[in-house]
């Protein structure tokens, strides 16, 4: 049994906080069972729905596991298939939790709020069941050399396309499919690829998978620095892989000034011509900033990828790609070794869904309502001076004292945020502060409330 003289707070939030710090200095090692929620509450003299409150912020933020009727664990591993950062990026979910704030409440049904997800809303993605009805009732089994691409699909994406002229399209299954595919025809085993720090986890792992090595990228309000740019181009990368909009997870799109200059970068330090660039338009219809590609000065080099999943949800599985011919015709052949093409049932749903007027004018609101979603929640923060820019899309990035401290505070709130670390690349000399990524663009509703809370978070004391 823990000391009882160990918790001095006894609220859920200090409760939390001290089995998280036992856990973090090694007292309670991976996988110690913790003492059942009556036992602690009839040793501290508080109720039952304090002290199941603290357990389940510890199990929000990852530091704890339920078992059910065998107990309540400190957490020893995660799912395997999940590499180290990507199991770091979400607090635990909890199937079924309603929308609002959780205050602290001690009940078994207090509220969550997950903003760690870093996904859209399920309200603001458009119905498909029209555009299924409207696609061919069932998978054409056409035949296995046909174009990988439906025709009508491709003449819609070209025009869509934000750079007129773009020499080849292809679809793929997903924007990090289609990221992977790209690095595995121009990256070789020792490369180096510059890639912004902040980033997206994901990204960091790709590019160890295919041996090389990560060359972070420092970034502002309008995007990747130049001269951070061209620092990384001494270095001699094969690839730069960026966010143009609604970056993952600062939520900053790029200016199209700030693309001018990078582009002039690649264009006048030695070897910058040779460099491929890999764009991630993952929140392509949902973001507010205007489309913005290197490709406008750089069409031989710049290989864009516009994802869907933001706008049309997840489960869709479907992006697009373009860029120069001679990247792009190799990842088709590629493909065509493996899955082949892209289900071509997908592709007519997708179509419709980018014609229909009634699936287009959805995702137009959407824009609208996660761009005022991020304002209300990054201006009530400011309120309470705490600064975090002016992210679009649906993430803001927010600085924390300490990340641990935040996680739990947050999550004894019933608030779910998600870890910064996993998103940036250690460096040697690294003096950013703590963030967390924070999902604002889930906030529904009590707005001032969801700011407090995370204000309550950021400046909470380290837990050790």
């Amino acid at each position: 049994m823990i000391p009882p003289d160990a918790f001095v707070d006894r609220t859920p939030a200090g409760l939390a906080a001290e089995i998280a710090r036992l856990v973090s200095d090694g007292t309670l090692a991976p996988g110690a069972r913790l003492p059942t929620v009556r036992e602690v509450a009839a040793a501290l003299g508080v109720s039952t729905g304090t002290v199941a409150s603290a357990w389940r912020a510890l199990a929000d933020a990852g530091v704890v596991s339920s078992r059910g009727r065998a107990g309540t664990f400190v957490r020893a591993e995660r799912r395997e298939w999940l590499s180290p950062r990507v199991q770091g990026m979400s607090a635990d979910r909890m199937p079924g939790a309603p929308r609002g704030l959780g205050a602290g409440g001690e009940g078994p049904t207090a509220p969550r709020l997950d903003l760690s997800l870093g996904t859209p809303d399920p309200a603001m993605l458009p119905s498909i069941e029209r555009a299924l009805t409207l696609a061919r009732p069932r998978a054409d089994t056409g035949r296995y050399h046909d174009l990988p691409v439906l025709p009508d699909l491709y003449d819609v994406l070209r025009e869509q396309w934000p750079v007129r002229g773009v020499e080849e399209l292809t679809v793929v299954d997903g924007a990090l499919d289609g990221i992977s595919r790209t690095l595995d025809q121009v990256v070789r085993f020792g490369d180096r690829v510059a890639v912004e720090s902040p980033g997206f986890p994901y990204f960091f792992d790709l590019i160890e998978a295919a041996g090389a090595v990560p060359v972070p990228l420092e970034t502002d309000a309008d995007g990747i620095l130049p001269a951070s740019l061209a620092h990384a181009l001494a270095l001699g990368p094969t690839a730069v892989l960026l966010q143009p909009r609604a970056q993952n997870p600062t939520g900053v799109s790029m200016s199209i000034e700030r693309a001018r200059r990078l582009a002039n970068v690649l264009l006048s330090v030695p070897g910058g011509t040779r460099v491929t660039v890999i764009e991630d338009d993952h929140s392509a219809l949902i973001a507010s900033a205007p489309p913005v590609t290197l490709a406008l000065w750089l069409p031989g080099q710049v290989v864009h990828v516009r994802g869907f999943s933001k706008s049309h949800g997840p489960d869709l599985r479907i992006a697009a790609l373009g860029g120069p011919a001679a990247i792009v015709d190799r990842i088709v052949r590629r493909r065509m070794l493996g899955p082949g093409w892209t289900s071509r049932l997908l592709q007519s749903v997708l179509y419709e869904l980018l014609t229909d007027p009634r699936s287009t004018a959805p995702v137009r609101t959407a824009r609208l309502i996660y761009r005022d979603r991020l304002d209300r929640v990054a201006a009530a923060l400011r309120r309470l001076g705490i600064d975090v820019g002016d992210p679009d899309g649906i993430n803001l990035w927010m600085p924390v004292r300490d990340e641990r401290a935040a996680l739990v505070h947050a999550a004894a709130e019933g608030i779910g945020i998600a870890a910064g670390s996993p998103f940036v690349v250690e460096t040697e000399g690294s003096a950013a502060g703590p963030r967390v990524r924070v999902t604002a663009g889930s906030v529904v509703e009590n707005v001032r409330l969801v700011a407090e809370a995370l204000a309550r978070a950021a400046h909470a004391a380290p837990l050790s």
